[in-house]
């Protein structure tokens, strides 16, 4: 008797462990459960916010979860990166990252950065803009040729602000001067926001950067567009000319706004995010509220941002050894 009820205990004991195991799998397969976060890396204001912001309220509804977003500003990326990397990588903790935080500062940064292209896996471009040229609407110039014989009568004068060393804009203000000949004082800032703030205080001169933080500025009056780097003008301001219609057809920058999970992030969960954020992408009003903000819903799926990325990292890296660039 007493062996029977030794045999029955083990068996129950293996029933109940197996109830729990398969509860607990099923559990783990119910992403998302719980809110997402994402980590955009820079501050509020800027063109990688936005990305973040028109993503998360849609992306949300479709998941079943809320999207909160964070901003981690600062060290051109590094410190959004540095805490996705460290993030389980279960899919809560998701990096909104700026196409010139993500390839470019890796080209240019003098000191080890605390991650690394391989520590994160794509899951999807959302967003790509080209660069505007804009500048304070109380300086003179209207054209890209007035603000170009400035800075050659003044060497040092004019001063751009960038979102910070490395960032496209700081590499984008370094073509400007090489292609035309000039030398402008560049002035880093912990994103696009703080960038906007100063420009529009007057304490700089002009800076460049996606447009849409700065569209609503130059519908008022506040700031005025020269050029935009893309290959052709936008939509949403047809007056603008292209930098090669302004002169300058070597001025060509475009950037892209992307999501990434860490690495080892399962694959179920890369395909689910990636395939809704795909679906909320293809929506009219996804798509008119980026040329409206003179940007561009671009989708590429984790393989295709992958190839893409590496592609970036070819061409700026010989950008940045013709240009010279480094950060400061």
């Amino acid at each position: 008797m007493r062996q029977y009820f030794t045999k029955l205990n083990v068996l129950l004991l293996f029933l109940f462990g197996q109830v729990a195991i398969t509860g607990y799998a099923q559990d783990a397969g119910k992403y998302p459960s719980k809110p997402i976060t994402f980590i955009a890396s820079s501050a509020p204001g800027g063109t990688t916010d936005f990305t973040a912001r028109v993503l998360a309220q849609p992306l949300g509804l479709a998941l079943g979860q809320t999207i909160v977003v964070e901003n981690k500003a600062g060290a051109s990326g590094a410190i959004a990166a540095a805490a996705v990397k460290k993030a389980e990588p279960d899919g809560y903790t998701l990096l909104v990252q700026y196409s010139g935080y993500h390839v470019i500062t890796p080209l240019v940064s003098k000191n080890p950065l605390p991650w690394e292209l391989k520590d994160f896996q794509p899951v999807a471009n959302v967003i790509s803009a080209p660069q505007i040229v804009v500048i304070r609407a109380d300086l003179p110039f209207k054209t890209m040729a007035e603000l170009v014989a400035y800075a050659k009568a003044n060497p040092g004068k004019l001063n751009y602000a960038s979102s910070g060393n490395g960032s496209l804009q700081h590499v984008t203000g370094a073509m400007l001067e090489q292609q035309a000949g000039i030398k402008m004082t560049h002035v880093p800032y912990k994103g696009t926001g703080p960038a906007l703030a100063d420009l529009l205080g007057g304490q700089v001169d002009l800076t460049f950067g996606t447009p849409p933080p700065f569209i609503p500025h130059i519908q008022t009056g506040k700031l005025r567009a020269l050029a935009t780097t893309g290959k052709k003008r936008i939509p949403s301001l047809p007056d603008v000319p292209t930098a090669t219609e302004a002169g300058l057809p070597k001025l060509d920058a475009t950037s892209w706004f992307a999501v990434f999970a860490p690495i080892n992030t399962p694959a179920p969960i890369i395909n689910q995010l990636t395939t809704e954020i795909a679906k909320v992408m293809a929506a009219p009003a996804f798509k008119d509220r980026a040329i409206e903000m003179g940007a561009e819903a671009t989708y590429m799926n984790p393989k295709q941002l992958g190839e893409f990325i590496k592609g970036e990292n070819t061409r700026w890296t010989a950008v940045v050894k013709t240009a010279k660039i480094e950060a400061d």
